[in-house]
């Protein structure tokens, strides 16, 4: 190890800060970094043999190389070989490249062929001057993933010089599990960096090769690892015991105008059993759009209260928070139970009275959004914390928000999820957490009828809104979402809410955005959910916790620009009353591919798990869990639905070397993670 890091050490600041930048922070990540593909120079074409739109290798003499002016400054050479002569162009060069290409000289230089004005030639070739006769590559060049200022040479150079060192120890015992028979893992490594030229170049590029199966089967071993390592952390951690007395659960079952569900009975149940353990809980609660996660939320803070400790809910917007507060109040405080309201817009006054009665236990609930995990609350008697919508806050909030328990104890988490998690990816990203699935809608939701309607046709959309609301429904008008600037999307918003009121002026028309103050945004939900409003144009603010049941109508404009997950919230916010709902997508001309699968998806589908699943295909995990921020090490070579069939033995390895080999487990874990867990405590 002391040459290792001397080896290291020789590299200077410049040239370590941009391997960081790769993640390459040891000698022995250089070989865990892979080639993205490959480039075959162990074979020479002659150049009149070179067909346009191939990328191949040549070898001939300059014979003349000079910097031409027009129609812009380039360099320029030509190269003949007994077959034929080449024009080799480069728009970007430096002084030492004319030199390399002094007439007279040999060279290789690989690149794609093109057909150009004077005949064949190649644009930026790569150049290799040689002398006659010197010997061909004998495997297939590999080319990295790079950044900025470190050349795919100077990177090839570092990595061939690792792989000259003792290979890898060999760490998976044998047999594996699901009789996968895979290389080992030396071999697999020298494979990737230096294939022969023999191999099947299709199964390297599509990453089907056994050496990719073997690299990708040990990347999710170690991921696995790392996540059951968290949940057995967990398990030596002490939590409030909240057992259910059945005193203020039993009291609000008896008031609630509603049965209920199945499911929701399963996850009420589940959640208290956990709660009554010393352990704390990490449970994640995913059900679709309407399917009764906040009563579920409801009963798991009455079980704390009813222990004499407190609970939170954080939300991730203040509509949704608000929205919250209310339905809790609404069934909490009949039982005389009171439960305090914290945003960031509330007035100085009303907030210093909520702060002053959560830290003397006076009142053991509280709602609110990021404002909770501010400094000034205290939560003395902290046992259950809840995060809705969990994907939205980044680790570190989720860590503070538990931190603000007391020291000895760690509060019980339940995270809430209506972005339903596809099997393989709750296995893979989640498998330190339990997970309970809320699997049926409360009688009463109506199916929502979806349509895709061209931008040519708004005029049709708008008398069909005028229709509806002149009938007796209300409706909704989402503007789109615009990626570049909130002030942009704010200006959509309120253009679009002065047009509908010149073409509407028989409709009530109300506006809510993200830069409204918090009392203007809620006086006009207010309105709209007293029925005082027949349409009401917003953003994407209202994408969760609004429930308006006379609400039947939903027009997304520019659907091609949202997310499916989003697309199929905002659906929800329809059909939660009796009458049929229908939700209008409009869509502008040309759709790109991945914008016309998005809304082939949400027409087709209306189960949030197969949206999920399709999401997943057209998006993959990365994106689709916020993993970047959640604090577990992302995946760089597996892919979760495309290698769903290396998840299940690799989950059920780790859990055998935890238990019979705990030293295996951690050197797998040192190779690839180098003590970079990430946050997976939380």
């Amino acid at each position: 190890m002391a040459n290792d890091q001397q080896a290291w050490a020789g590299l200077g600041p410049q040239l370590a800060g941009r391997l960081a930048k790769l993640d390459i922070r040891r000698p022995q990540d250089l070989v865990l970094h892979l080639p993205l593909r490959y480039e075959d120079e162990t074979r020479l074409t002659p150049i009149a043999a070179a067909r346009a739109g191939a990328p191949v290798q040549v070898e001939g003499e300059v014979v003349s190389c000079e910097v031409t002016l027009r129609p812009r400054r380039q360099l320029v050479a030509q190269i003949r070989d007994a077959s034929g002569t080449l024009t080799a162009r480069w728009l970007n060069f430096y002084p030492s490249q004319q030199k390399q290409l002094a007439p007279g000289r040999r060279v290789r230089v690989f690149g794609e062929v093109r057909g150009g004005f004077f005949g064949n030639e190649m644009v930026h070739p790569r150049v290799h001057p040689i002398e006659a006769g010197e010997a061909l590559p004998q495997a297939l060049t590999p080319v990295y993933p790079t950044t900025a200022g470190l050349a795919q040479s100077a990177l090839r150079k570092l990595i061939g010089r690792e792989l000259q060192r003792p290979p890898m120890t060999e760490l998976l015992p044998a047999p594996l599990p699901g009789g996968l028979q895979l290389p080992p893992f030396a071999e697999a490594l020298r494979t990737l960096h230096q294939p022969p030229p023999d191999i099947d170049p299709y199964a390297l590029e599509d990453r089907a090769h056994p050496a990719w199966q073997r690299i990708k089967f040990e990347e999710l071993l170690v991921q696995q690892l790392s996540l059951r390592r968290a949940y057995n952390a967990r398990r030596t951690r002490r939590a409030p015991i909240l057992r259910d007395n059945g005193k203020l659960t039993g009291a609000l079952l008896a008031q609630l105008p509603f049965r209920l569900t199945g499911a929701q009975a399963r996850a009420v149940a589940q959640i208290g059993r956990d709660l009554a353990t010393p352990h704390p809980m990490q449970r994640l609660l995913q059900g679709d759009v309407g399917s009764g996660k906040t009563i579920v939320a409801a009963m798991a803070m009455l079980q704390a209260a009813e222990n004499g400790f407190q609970a939170v809910l954080m939300a991730p917007t203040e509509i949704l928070a608000e929205q919250h507060w209310k339905k809790l109040a609404a069934w909490l405080e009949p039982l005389g139970v009171g439960i305090a309201w914290l945003s960031g817009s509330r007035r100085k006054k009303e907030r210093e009275a909520e702060l002053a009665r959560l830290a003397s236990g006076e009142v053991l609930l509280a709602v609110g959004t990021h404002a909770l995990i501010e400094d000034p609350v205290a939560l003395p008697r902290l046992g259950l914390a809840i995060v809705d919508e969990q994907h939205r806050f980044g680790v570190r909030q989720r860590l503070a928000l538990r931190e603000k328990g007391a020291d000895a104890l760690h509060p019980h988490m339940l995270m809430m999820s209506a972005t339903p998690i596809p099997r393989t990816l709750a296995m893979s990203y989640y498998a330190d957490l339990d997970v309970t699935v809320l699997d049926e809608l409360p009688p009463g939701r109506t199916p929502i009828l979806t349509k895709l309607v061209a931008e040519s046709r708004r005029d049709q959309v708008i008398a069909r809104v005028r229709d509806a609301c002149l009938g007796g429904a209300q409706a909704y008008w989402v503007c789109p979402l615009i990626e570049e600037s909130e002030a942009l999307q704010l200006k959509t918003a309120v253009e679009t809410f002065e047009t509908l009121g010149a073409a509407l002026p028989e409709l009530k028309i109300g506006l809510v955005h993200g830069r409204m103050k918090s009392d203007e945004k809620s006086a006009t939900m207010a309105a709209f959910s007293a029925g005082e409003l027949h349409l009401l144009v917003a953003t994407t603010v209202i994408e969760v916790g609004v429930d308006v049941p006379n609400a039947s109508l939903m027009v997304i404009e520019h659907a091609e620009r949202f997310g499916l997950a989003q697309l199929h919230q905002l659906r929800g916010r329809v059909g939660r009353g009796t009458a049929e709902s229908a939700c209008i997508l409009i869509y502008a001309h040309p759709l790109s591919e991945n914008g016309r699968a998005r809304l082939k998806v949400i027409y087709e589908h209306s189960d949030g798990f197969a949206i999920a699943r399709e999401d997943l295909r057209i998006r993959g995990p990365g994106e689709f869990v916020g993993a970047r921020q959640s604090g577990v090490p992302l995946l760089r070579y597996a892919d979760l639905e495309g290698d769903a069939d290396l998840v299940e033995p690799a989950r059920a390895l780790a859990e055998r070397l935890l238990r019979e080999a705990p030293e295996v487990a951690t050197q797998l874990m040192e190779r690839w993670l180098g003590g970079r867990e990430g946050l997976l405590r939380a």
